[in-house]
């Protein structure tokens, strides 16, 4: 079982910067595709950017270039620069461990919110 905690959500104008933290249990992490996700009201939840456990990572179009995940294998943490952020980033972010990433053992934090104003 691995427990996340994410932090670093919060108010900020458009054109502004967040970073977001998550923090994972265990000493598995290094065996972990990590995973930011996004839910905005009415919307269904979407991944953000996923980096795989040899720190390649893949972005969704809306963020390329203004977002970037990063991981510190050391601290068990991963981590999601947000610049230019716009309005429509509004959401509540989700952190997301897939064992390997083959989708069996998936866990998920508890959520933190991100809100634009513009």
């Amino acid at each position: 079982q691995v427990q996340l905690v994410e932090s670093g959500g919060g108010l900020v104008q458009a054109g502004g910067a967040l970073r977001l933290s998550c923090v994972a249990s265990g000493r598995t992490f290094p065996s972990y595709v990590m995973g930011w996700f996004r839910q905005a009201p009415g919307n269904q939840r979407e991944l953000v950017a996923i980096i795989r456990t040899d720190s390649t990572t893949n972005y969704v179009d809306a963020v390329k270039g203004r977002f970037t995940i990063s991981r510190d294998n050391a601290k068990n943490t991963v981590y999601l620069q947000m610049n230019s952020l716009k309005p429509e980033d509004t959401a509540v972010y989700y952190c997301n461990a897939d064992l390997r990433g083959t989708g069996i053992h998936v866990y998920w934090g508890q959520g933190t919110q991100v809100t634009v104003s513009s």
